[in-house]
This record gives structure tokens, C-alpha cells and sequence, in this order.
């Protein structure tokens, strides 16, 4: 069963410019092999629950370990009792 997720990932201390932290979680989701859409806002993520809950994790774990030390991640998670896809919800667009 595949879900959605939003991630909004908010660098509050880091030392880096804060576009170069959010392009560091951009290219963990990239290395996930997830199906993933780049917005202004946030990114959203398609896949397995337990592949998604992976990558939040270590989203947070990478960044924080590696030129962050605040932050915030928003989380909007999408789960239904069959697939949920993007092109299901773009497809009239």
C-alpha cells in the first residue's frame, strides 16, 4: 500500500546558507529511490510506509548530524487502504 508524503524540512541553526541544507534532505529523497516531486513549499514523496518513515528519519538524522543543529520537519502523510499515487491525484490536471 503506497502513500504520500509532504516534507517540509525548516533549518533554524545552522552555520550554511539554509537553501543548501534543504538541498542536502532534496538529495537523500533523490538517493531513496522514492517517487518524488520538488514544490516551493515542501517536497512530497510517494511509497511503501515503512520506506517513507525510513527517510524522514533519516532525514532528520542526516541533517542534523551534518551542518545543522535545529530544525523543524513538517509532515503531511496522505494513507488509504489501497495505493495512493501521484498521478491518481494530478491526472484531471
Amino acid at each position: 500500500m503506497k502513500i504520500n508524503a509532504a516534507i517540509q524540512l525548516l533549518p533554524l541553526k545552522t552555520n550554511e546558507d539554509r537553501y543548501s541544507v534543504v538541498d542536502k534532505a532534496i538529495d537523500l529523497i533523490n538517493k531513496s529511490g522514492l517517487n518524488y516531486k520538488v514544490c516551493p513549499f515542501e517536497t512530497v514523496v510517494e511509497g511503501e510506509p515503512d520506506a517513507v518513515y525510513k527517510l524522514i528519519q533519516q532525514i532528520q538524522i542526516e541533517i542534523l548530524k551534518n551542518g545543522c543543529d535545529e530544525l523543524i520537519l513538517n509532515i503531511k502523510i496522505h494513507a488509504a487502504n489501497r495505493d495512493l499515487t501521484f498521478q491518481e491525484k494530478l491526472e484531471k490536471y
